[in-house]
């Protein structure tokens, strides 16, 4: 069977990755549209990314309205102020929200309607060119077709996609995120982790994307840990850099599954930041699935060396659970109940959740057959 594998246009990694872009960056445009937050702004990110502008003879406007995850009413405002500000292209600069609100800023300053419309179909088109640039080592956004932005009128995160999401150019410069807060550091990473794990364990894997989530993989068990105990470690930020984006690759082309589909709904209902939402499920539905493809599991607990060649799959497989278990505890990852989530209002909306996860569409790609039901189960199972 044929498979696609799509990429952005161009990706650029390493030590001054900025610097090295400047030649490519020109030929975008003469006015820049910068999409950012608060955060990243006032620690001085952007400053660095708008004096190379500068000094490339590059005039930019900054927008960095983006507050927490991103909203349609956030998106409209961003479209307003492109179009006001006359740019030719635009370069967001931050974590997975910036990064998911650049790719629908620029589409939905060429296409008709808002941005829910597009819930559910292909979005085509031809935007202006994006350049994405990650401050964390999580998301994978800057390698993504995908883009999640919250429907505030309805309450849920929707997943928009289109090939003609992905960037023109990804930059990739670990010095960028040697300033995220411990907490990001976990959360983003365990997304990443997420991302990888569900892409080697989905229906649409390919032996392409096998190679970018194992080498995924085998950087987080390693260097999440370095990097949460020490911020300042900038090999592992390099290496963790480099893992998001692999298990970004992986995403785009043979999608999430479960952990993903049921993470959404918690973001969305309690606002809950998604990398952690992820974390705080991954356990407990992975080891739902972990029999539907012991070799998969098992390989993965071998190539983190839970396990080794004398073990059986499914002891590989349960090895590589146990350590999942444990980076979470190194990570200090919250419980729902030690995140502040009141019991009795989750349960009230156990089986809207459900079915916002299965109407995602991620679980079916879960090696696993999964039904509502089984959803409805794990639920329950994280108390």
């Amino acid at each position: 069977m044929a498979y696609e594998f799509s990429l952005p246009g161009h990706t650029i990694v390493g030590d001054n990755a900025l610097e090295d872009s400047e030649k490519l960056i020109k030929t975008f445009g003469k006015k820049a549209f910068i999409v950012s937050g608060k955060n990243v702004t006032k620690m001085g990110t952007v400053k660095i990314l708008t004096d190379s502008l500068g000094k490339w003879g590059i005039n930019f406007e900054v927008f960095n309205d983006i507050i927490g995850e991103p909203t349609d009413d956030m998106i409209e405002s961003g479209v307003k102020a492109y179009k006001n500000s006359e740019c030719d292209f635009c370069i967001a600069l931050g974590g997975g929200s910036p990064l998911d609100s650049g790719k629908a800023i620029v589409a939905m300053t060429k296409l008709e309607g808002v941005i829910s419309d597009y819930m559910g179909v292909t979005i085509e088109g031809d935007f202006p060119p994006l350049v994405l640039i990650p401050t964390t080592a999580g998301t994978g956004s800057e390698a993504t077709k995908f883009t999640i932005i919250t429907d505030s009128k309805k309450n849920i995160k929707m997943l928009l996609k289109g090939e003609t999401l992905l960037p023109k150019l990804a930059i990739i410069d670990s010095k960028f995120s040697m300033t995220t807060p411990k907490s990001v550091t976990a959360a983003t990473g365990m997304d990443a982790l997420t991302h990888a794990v569900e892409a080697y364990t989905s229906r649409k894997a390919n032996p392409l994307t096998d190679t970018f989530a194992l080498s995924a993989i085998k950087r987080i068990f390693a260097y999440l840990p370095l990097v949460y105990k020490n911020g300042e470690d900038k090999k592992a930020r390099e290496e963790m850099a480099l893992a998001a984006y692999e298990a970004g690759v992986c995403i785009n082309n043979s999608s999430v599954t479960l952990v993903h589909g049921m993470s959404r709904p918690v973001g969305a209902m309690f606002h809950v930041a998604h990398g952690i939402s992820n974390a705080i499920l991954i356990k407990e539905c992975l080891s739902y699935v972990l029999d539907g493809s012991y070799e998969r599991f098992g390989k993965i607990g071998r190539i983190i060396n839970a396990a080794d060649n004398t073990s059986s799959d499914k002891e590989a497989a349960e090895a590589f659970l146990e350590k999942l278990t444990s980076l979470c505890s190194i990570c200090e990852i919250p419980t729902l109940k030690e995140y502040g989530i009141n019991k009795e209002e989750f349960d009230v909306l156990v089986d809207k959740m459900a079915q916002d996860a299965i109407d995602s569409g991620s679980p079916s790609n879960t090696i696993k057959s999964i039904t509502k039901q089984d959803l409805v189960t794990i639920y329950n199972k994280l108390w």
